[in-house]
Parts: structure tokens; C-alpha cells; sequence
């Protein structure tokens, strides 16, 4: 094999790995726009769940599972409305108030 063929995949190889390198995506911390997601959220699923139970007319279930989001994930969004939908039942077990 020529020297200059073989220099030039002894040189191939490592621009290869450094385009591949370049070109991967960057993990940031950010936050997410909630509309951007390709993922839920466990308390929006709770809370998706939870209206299942109210749309079934399972007032009980509804009710608990709206007090289990509350106190497992406190400070979500979804919490908050939670919080709202269990005054709304007269539910005093509403937490966080």
C-alpha cells in the first residue's frame, strides 16, 4: 500500500470520531418548555388520571388521587390545581393550604 493512501487513513480515522463528536447533542439542564415535552410529567399524569376517575364517577378515587399528587409532588403545577379541584369538592384534606 502507498504511504500516502496509508497516512490517509491513519488521518480519516480521528476526523471521523472528531465530525462524530461535533455533531452529537449537548445535554443542558435547562428546563422545558412544558409545550416542547415528548415526555409527561408524573404529576400530569397523575392528574390526567385523576380526571379519568371524576369523568367515571368515581368520586373517591378522584379525591385520592388528587390528595397523593398534592403531597407527592408539592410544588408541580399540577399540584396547585389539584389543590383547587379538592376545595371545590369541600374536601378538607386538601394539603398545602
Amino acid at each position: 500500500m502507498s504511504p500516502v493512501l496509508t497516512g490517509f487513513r491513519a488521518a480519516l480515522g480521528p476526523l471521523v470520531l472528531l465530525a462524530a463528536v461535533a455533531r452529537a447533542p449537548y445535554q443542558c439542564a435547562s428546563e422545558v418548555d412544558p409545550d416542547r415535552r415528548i415526555y409527561e410529567d408524573p404529576s400530569e399524569a397523575l392528574y390526567d388520571l385523576a380526571e379519568r376517575f371524576k369523568a367515571s364517577g368515581d368520586r373517591g378515587a378522584h379525591a385520592d388521587t388528587l390528595r397523593f399528587l398534592v403531597e407527592r409532588y408539592p410544588s408541580s403545577r399540577f399540584a396547585e390545581m389539584a389543590r383547587r379541584d379538592l376545595e371545590a369538592l369541600g374536601d378538607a384534606g386538601a394539603p398545602g393550604r
